[in-house]
Parts: structure tokens; C-alpha cells; sequence
């Protein structure tokens, strides 16, 4: 239990008592998890929403709470990702660019395409609405146990994520991701196109990042997050006619 406390006490801003020790290899099969308890805050509040509003706002009400929950960490992740890996600089400036606090225009477009994307989608989500918001935080909390599982971490001078590279999970671990995916079987046939596109979607991520850098960075497990986010509601909303 601790560990999950963990999870959540470093995924989210929900007040879990005093810090728990960290046990990294322990505390990141947790994240889908953590994922699956962001989803039912989001589901139970978009039900309250959408008795009060249209849909379009409690839509956007669903995405700020989403951001708000993780206290932004994850586009800020995403913000500094795109500044670095968009520069065209070596893969040592583009690290270095990722460290600057400071946002440009490349971080700033990402997260704007990136809201948005999610904002339009929810809307047009009608059939399993509940269950999509449920599932999606899981499965992007839980695409990040595979950045930290597959990839070397890019700062070795120390960092946000250096504790969760220092002692990675087991091979094992990564199984908790089927917490998710078991649950989106009550899709039915969309299930199919929702667990193939994050397979895809992570793997391409992983592929990207090891040729681009050849390591990762807690900026870039919170970008990892965000885009898979995005990509799974364009799925939900049946953006094209073949998931439908």
C-alpha cells in the first residue's frame, strides 16, 4: 500500500499524508494504478459536469481537472520536451534546452494542439464516455513504465526522475498495464483499436526517443503521457471511420 501511496504522492497534488520513503522498482508498477484513480475522479466529476453545463464545457472542465490533478507536471514535461527535441540542436543541446524553465514557441504550440485535441475529442465522445475517461489516465501513467524500463536516463548529474532509473521495475511489472486494459473489454470491438494504438503509439514514442537522444527525461515521460493521452481520446471520439 505504501507504494501505491508512493505513486500517487508523485503522479498527483491529492493530499496522502506525510511523503513515503520511495522504492522505485515498487512504486512504478503503480502508475497505471495511479492512472485508474485520476480516471475515477474525472469520471465521477464529468457526471456532476454535465449535469450542470452542455457537454462542450464540462468537456473542457474534464481536461483542466486532468491537468490540474497531476498539478501540470505532465505538460510542463511535454512544453519543455517539444522545445528541446524540436530545436534541431545536438542531442546534448536539446538536453540542455529541456532544462530552461522557460517556454518557447515549440513547448507552447504543443500544449495548446495538445488540450485541444483532447477537448475536441471528449466532446464528440458519447458511447462509453465514463469508461474512456476511466481507462485513458491509466494507460498514459502507464506508458511511462516503459520509458523508465526501456530507456537509459539522460541525467546523470541528477533530476526529477532519478530515483525511478536508479532501481528499475522487473520485466514483470510492466503487467499492470493489463489493470487498464482488462477494464477497456467492456468497449468491446474499440478495445481492440485502443490497445493497438497504445502499443503503437509507445513503441514509436520509445523508437523516437532512443534515435533522437538515445536516452529519456522525466520532461520526457510527462510529454510520453500527454501525446498518448491525446492519441487514445482521438480513438475514443471515432476521429476516424475505421474505429468506429
Amino acid at each position: 500500500m505504501k507504494h501505491l501511496i508512493s505513486a500517487f504522492q508523485f503522479l498527483t497534488i491529492l493530499p496522502l499524508g506525510k511523503p513515503q520513503e520511495l522504492d522505485a522498482s515498487k512504486t512504478t508498477p503503480c502508475f497505471p494504478i495511479v492512472g485508474l484513480g485520476i480516471g475515477l475522479i474525472l469520471m465521477l466529476a464529468d457526471y456532476l459536469f454535465l449535469k450542470l453545463w452542455p457537454v462542450q464545457v464540462a468537456s473542457l472542465l474534464d481536461i483542466l481537472l486532468l491537468a490540474i490533478l497531476s498539478g501540470g507536471l505532465h505538460l510542463d514535461g511535454l512544453g519543455d520536451t517539444a522545445d528541446g527535441l524540436f530545436s534541431h540542436k545536438s542531442p546534448e543541446r536539446a538536453l540542455a534546452i529541456m532544462r530552461d524553465s522557460r517556454i518557447g514557441a515549440m513547448g507552447l504550440l504543443a500544449i495548446l494542439f495538445v488540450l485541444a485535441i483532447k477537448w475536441a475529442c471528449l466532446q464528440a465522445v458519447a458511447e462509453h464516455r465514463a469508461l474512456y475517461l476511466l481507462i485513458i489516465p491509466a494507460y498514459s501513467r502507464g506508458a511511462m513504465m516503459f520509458g523508465i524500463k526501456f530507456l537509459s536516463y539522460g541525467r546523470p548529474e541528477g533530476g526529477v526522475g532519478t530515483d525511478f532509473f536508479s532501481r528499475k521495475p522487473p520485466l514483470v511489472a510492466l503487467t499492470f498495464i493489463l489493470f487498464p486494459a482488462l477494464i477497456s473489454l467492456r468497449l468491446g470491438y474499440p478495445a481492440i483499436w485502443l490497445n493497438a494504438l497504445f502499443i503503437l503509439v509507445t513503441a514509436l514514442i520509445l523508437f523516437y526517443y532512443r534515435r533522437r537522444l538515445g536516452c529519456i527525461t522525466g520532461d520526457m515521460l510527462g510529454a510520453m503521457a500527454e501525446f498518448e493521452e491525446a492519441c487514445l481520446f482521438l480513438v475514443a471520439s471515432g476521429a476516424f471511420p475505421i474505429f468506429s
